[in-house]
């Protein structure tokens, strides 16, 4: 899962097999290690909250989806989900493959859908 903050944003974009394990988990967690007892945690979550949450506290970010909408986006080619935490502006999207260049960070993403497959 990347993390990406920019101003009042947060943005997380999430691989194919971390979208496999928040169905199949309900939670997708990753930890940054800053120094020894120094460490940035960010977890997306889904649960029977009504509305998208995230909080920040103790070194640890977690980000709180309705149930409903987190399998609607994992069962459709719905892109992102968004949405507002207080002054917050939150922003969760499947990772596409980069275009422009081949990473191995890219074999777990999904497929870009503005790539032309070879059929067209």
């Amino acid at each position: 899962m990347k993390l990406r903050l920019h101003g009042n944003q947060l943005r997380l974009r999430v691989s194919q097999s971390e979208v496999q394990r928040l169905a199949e988990t309900g939670s997708v967690q990753e930890t940054v290690k800053f120094a020894p007892g120094q460490t940035l945690t960010y977890t997306l979550e889904s649960s029977a909250a009504t509305a998208l949450e995230a909080v920040f506290r103790d070194g640890q970010i977690r980000v709180t989806l309705p149930r409903h909408d987190v399998t609607h986006w994992i069962e459709s080619d719905q892109v992102g989900i968004e949405g507002t935490s207080g002054p917050l502006f939150v922003l969760i999207e499947k990772d596409f493959q980069c275009l422009h260049r081949s990473s191995p960070e890219d074999a777990d993403s999904f497929p870009n859908p503005l790539v032309k497959s070879s059929l067209d």
